[in-house]
């Protein structure tokens, strides 16, 4: 269950288009609790949560309409599942200075924390520059592509089940690490992802790689860019496919403005 709380942390939501609502509890957490996971964070500028006993990563979150991935990243904690008692939580990124800033993760209007909870704001497209399409973050990370094969599915900006890209193979065709990182999850413990591997590239980086038959590589283990993963499936699929995600600070962006045209 750890395990799997902190990859639901790691990604907020991964998915294709015909499966899966936002993934954030094991195939034996409660629906009604899963349902309650938000897909999108309200930041609430200059607030914060101080941890009482009992309290998880995962929980703070969806009491407090924050991702686990951006609520991790916005603390830039190393090890989600080890927080303790009166630790400081902040419920806004660290370099927020505007309102705008702080809700750059949630398509909301001006992020004071007045608006934070309006519902009405969800269905607004995203206006600020960090999730604008036309403005990738420059990650300083060669990327590769981790799969051969025709791409089937694309990222969408917004959508919590298009969040990244899906690549065609057969089954047993090799699935390679897009980059050199360490292996922070491997395992099949999140409903809709499959047999899953995240791999951590920096602080601010991280790739996710679904679907597959077969994992190769253990969780701590270190990876070169092309090295061999696993081997492509459809595990939660309804074909042999990757479901690949690159994401920043626990934001999903578009794969295709990272990976070499080909």
């Amino acid at each position: 269950m750890a395990g799997s709380m902190l990859a639901a942390a790691m990604l907020s939501a991964c998915g294709t288009a015909t499966v899966r609502p936002y993934p954030g509890q094991s195939s034996s957490g409660s629906s009604a609790a899963a349902s309650s996971v938000p897909v999108r964070s309200v930041a609430k500028p200059g607030q914060t949560v101080t941890i009482r006993k009992g309290d998880t990563v995962y929980a703070l979150a969806r009491i407090h309409s924050i991702t686990p991935a951006d609520l991790i990243a916005w603390n830039n904690l190393s090890n989600p599942s080890n927080i303790h008692p009166g630790q400081v939580l902040r419920l806004y990124p660290g370099t927020a200075s505007s309102g705008s800033t702080a809700t750059a993760s949630r398509p909301a209007t001006a992020g004071t924390s007045g608006s934070s909870t309006g519902s009405t704001a969800a269905t607004r497209p995203a206006t600020t520059p960090a999730a604008s399409t036309t403005t990738p973050a420059i990650s300083g990370i060669s990327w590769r592509w981790p799969a051969d094969g025709a791409l089937v599915g694309r990222f969408v900006n917004g959508d919590a089940t298009k969040q990244g890209v899906d690549i065609a193979g057969a089954s047993g065709d090799d699935v390679r690490a897009a980059a050199a990182g360490t292996v922070v999850y491997s395992g099949a413990g999140l409903v809709g992802y499959g047999e899953l591997i995240i791999i951590k590239h920096n602080d601010q980086w991280l790739s996710a790689y679904g679907h597959n038959r077969k994992r190769l590589v253990n969780e701590g283990q270190s990876v070169r860019a092309g090295d061999k993963i696993a081997e492509m499936g459809r595990t939660s699929a309804a074909r042999d496919m990757l479901h690949f995600e690159i994401r920043h600070n626990g934001k999903p962006v578009d794969p295709l403005q990272y990976l070499p045209r080909r």
